[in-house]
């Protein structure tokens, strides 16, 4: 008789099996994804606005560079937006789960 974890089929490196999803360890692999993606996106802020002050001032800066590092910033924090929403609405849908 084959065990039950033998037919289970691999799941890559990352995801973990449905009972070992509860661990605190992914968990805290999520959060810190997040709180990364989040410390990346202000820092893109950040370079946009620099640049543009760079470029308003006179500096030694190129209208493309600045418009491009405001167009990434831009991107970037619609894409965190977007994944805020899916997520607050995945929360939403298991909160009105009802057992």
């Amino acid at each position: 008789m084959t065990p039950i974890g033998a037919l289970s089929p691999a799941l890559p490196p990352g995801f973990a099996s449905p009972a070992t999803a509860a661990k605190p360890a992914s968990a805290e692999a999520f959060r810190s994804f997040l709180m990364g993606s989040i410390q990346e996106v202000n820092g893109m802020q950040q370079d946009a606005e620099k640049a543009m002050n760079t470029l308003m001032t006179g500096g030694d800066v190129l209208p493309a560079e600045v418009l491009t590092s405001v167009q990434k910033a831009d991107l970037s924090l619609k894409l965190l937006m977007q994944v805020r929403n899916k997520l607050v609405a995945a929360y939403q849908e298991l909160k009105d789960v009802r057992i």
